[in-house]
């Protein structure tokens, strides 16, 4: 569960993103950062049960910073006005498929997760296990509940077909996919219910699967 009061400092930076204003509510900041930190430690709690591959993740392992990197953008606020924090194998920085929770007013939160741009060689081989295993990957994603809760996989795609891949091919779908990710809405109402871990973490669980059949392809 999250606190009012977190959404509220998130609403109030996008209307006032600049030094200035953050410097003067810092406090805020600080209290919201550590109301996401605590609900980032309750999902961590309730996965690693569900998924022993998550053991030893550590809060700063997950959590992204609010402050953004704006060197090559052309949007020069300073600060994100989300809070985010991804649960995978190694940590946010890690190559393996895993979870994802967004927090942003406006109805802009989701709990979601898969791959996000993957490096050519890990890309590489997703494409190859999703072409060999197919029918396997079909059945998960075309899991009634799957496509219940998340709708279908997404992700920018190539406008051609990949090197060693036919236009014929069934899952070539798929394969010209250069993230593979899926959301799962959550209204701000929802953000601070009682009930957000739980819901999250049964997000994550029909997810499973997927997040299980993207990381079999880097295994040796």
């Amino acid at each position: 569960m999250l606190q009012r009061s977190t959404l509220k400092f998130l609403k109030d930076l996008r209307l006032h993103n600049d030094k200035a204003w953050f410097d003067e509510n810092k406090a805020q900041y600080h209290q919201a950062k550590e109301d996401f930190e605590s609900l980032v430690q309750q999902i961590i709690d309730g996965l690693v049960k569900m998924d022993p591959a998550m053991a030893g993740l550590q809060v700063k392992d997950c959590v992204f910073r609010i402050y953004k990197d704006v060197r090559f953008s052309k949007d020069k606020t300073p600060y994100k006005t989300n809070m985010g924090a991804s649960f995978s194998k190694g940590g946010k920085k890690s190559p393996y498929a895993g979870y994802y929770f967004h927090l942003e007013p406006g109805g802009n939160s989701f709990a979601g997760g898969g791959i996000w741009m993957p490096e050519a060689p890990v890309l590489k081989k997703i494409r190859q296990e999703i072409d060999y295993n197919f029918p396997t990957f079909e059945s998960i994603v075309g899991q009634k509940e799957f496509i219940r809760v998340f709708g279908k996989v997404n992700g920018d795609t190539l406008k051609t077909v990949p090197q060693g891949y036919h236009e014929d091919n069934p899952a070539i779908a798929y394969i010209k996919l250069k993230s593979l990710v899926v959301t799962h809405n959550v209204t701000d109402e929802a953000a601070i219910q009682p009930t957000l871990v739980r819901e999250i973490l049964r997000t994550f669980a029909v997810m499973q699967p997927f997040v299980n059949f993207l990381n079999s392809a880097q295994h040796d």
